[in-house]
């Protein structure tokens, strides 16, 4: 997925018993980095007050080594965001802080909470003040209105209220809580790690990757449902709300995880291969040589090769060092932003038929700019192949996708599609074959992004109704 396509999503982590439990914080959210890119921030409690720090751009330019050591004490949670609700500006950039009636907390979370404007009309009505246009302050004002006395009891006050997808962080005092939704729409793992004499620390995040680069061990993930709070009596697990049907997101297989993680609890390697290995078997092409449109058609792109038995090359190099903005040049280069972060390797194109393979096409132009680059550098044929199926909807749950007006595949059959991305030939994964790919028996992964089937009631209709009326 490259450019115009969806947007990263956000990444949260929770450190609970370590002395240098911000440092971890900042190595945790370095490994998310690919969930947000706009802003990031870190939250740590002493047991006397919460020092808290955050900003807008990328974790390694924020948490320098100074910024971190004015961040002490053995519990800390962090963010990293890419906006799905709110402007991009700081105010909205996470953890939010409180003083209230329950102490200092600070709280941050991953995922859209699809009632977020009711509950905010309903506090404002109530005397609440709001200083950002995030959901996740809704949450905030929620706890701290709540009549409960604990923090776990306001907390789950507060939770029973949302509709919509969160995974949530959040710390005050002596302890760290963290919750997920009744339908586990984003993830949220659980893991330990020893400090230095014998004690045992905890880890939360929303990828087992951050828990590699930190060498804690993964346990188990929160369940959907479920809110876990550790403080000095240990861990405490509850279930804040009954278990709804299943509407775990199949786009962190898709496209959002790295494919080092374990993500609802599934390596996401496996479900990649395995969707290039089966978008092989139902969409052959007379080609000669498998070549993915990095990063994220990688995996599936193997999986293609090795079900189809054409050799797969790398024959697009992606610059991992391009910024957020760049100066382009004052004469026009056609297509100069994807030339920017993609270069043909000329001599493996040059002459051969090509099958592209890559995880998605949302509005097109990106996929025709690369279809395009590999017929300059050479190749005879491309024909494209996407490892999931058409996008036909907007999603409401924490992805930053366009209206529907936007999606090419809500308007525009295959066909259309092909002619627009100038490919030889076009396929898509069939939805039957992803949920194969996931090893989704029974029916836990949300698809409303393909097929249109909303898994809450409180989706935004009107908005779906207005979007769907624009014109691609």
């Amino acid at each position: 997925m490259t450019l115009d396509k969806f947007h990263e999503e956000c990444g949260v982590v929770a450190i609970y018993g370590h002395p240098e439990a911000s440092k971890l914080a900042y190595l945790g959210l370095y490994a998310l980095q690919h969930r947000g890119q706009e802003s990031a921030g870190i939250c740590t409690s002493d047991g006397a007050a919460l020092h808290c720090h955050k900003s807008m751009g990328h974790v390694n330019d924020i948490f320098t080594g100074e910024v971190l050591r004015k961040l002490p004490g053995p519990l800390a949670i962090g963010h990293t965001r890419y906006s799905t609700a709110g402007d991009t500006v700081l105010q909205n950039a996470q953890p939010f802080q409180v003083t209230c009636n329950k102490g200092q907390i600070a709280l941050a979370h991953n995922g859209n909470i699809v009632n977020a404007g009711e509950l905010r009309q309903e506090l404002g009505r109530r005397g609440s003040i709001f200083q950002a246009s995030s959901d996740t302050e809704v949450v905030l004002h929620l706890l701290a209105r709540s009549s409960e006395r604990t923090l776990a009891g306001a907390l789950r006050d507060a939770l029973l209220q949302l509709e919509g997808a969160f995974s949530l962080v959040c710390v005050a005092g002596d302890r760290v809580i963290v919750a997920r939704d009744p339908q586990g729409f984003r993830p949220l793992a659980v893991g330990e790690m020893e400090v230095p004499g014998g004690r045992q620390a905890y880890v939360f995040a929303s990828e087992t990757c951050a828990f590699d680069l930190i060498g804690a061990v993964y346990l188990h993930d929160v369940a959907p449902g479920e809110m876990i709070m550790v403080g000095p009596e240990g861990m405490t697990r509850e279930r804040f709300a009954p278990q709804r049907p299943l509407a775990q997101c199949v786009f962190e297989h898709v496209y959002f995880s790295r494919p080092d993680s374990i993500v609802f609890g599934r390596a996401v390697e496996e479900s990649r291969e395995e969707m290039g290995r089966l978008l092989a078997r139902e969409c052959p092409a007379d080609a000669d040589l498998v070549v993915p449109v990095p990063d994220s058609g990688v995996a599936a792109a193997v999986g293609y090769s090795a079900e189809s038995g054409l050799p797969f090359r790398q024959a697009l190099i992606r610059n991992h060092y391009v910024g957020r903005t760049f100066i382009e040049p004052s004469q026009a280069i056609r297509d100069f932003g994807v030339k920017l972060k993609l270069n043909p390797v000329r001599h493996l194109l040059h002459g051969k038929r090509v099958i592209l393979v890559d995880d998605s096409i949302v509005r097109g132009t990106t996929s025709r700019k690369i279809v395009r680059m590999v017929r300059q550098a050479g190749a005879t044929e491309v024909h494209l192949r996407i490892s999931c199926p058409p996008t036909i909807s907007p999603c409401f749950y924490g992805v930053d996708t366009p209206n529907r007006g936007e999606l090419i595949a809500s308007s525009h059959s295959v066909e259309e599609i092909r002619r627009f991305v100038e490919a030889d030939s076009l396929c898509y994964l069939s939805l039957e074959s992803l949920r194969k790919a996931v090893a989704d028996r029974r029916g836990e992964y949300c698809y409303a992004c393909y097929t249109g089937d909303y898994p809450t009631d409180l989706v935004n209709v009107e908005e779906l109704i207005a979007s769907s009326k624009k014109q691609y």
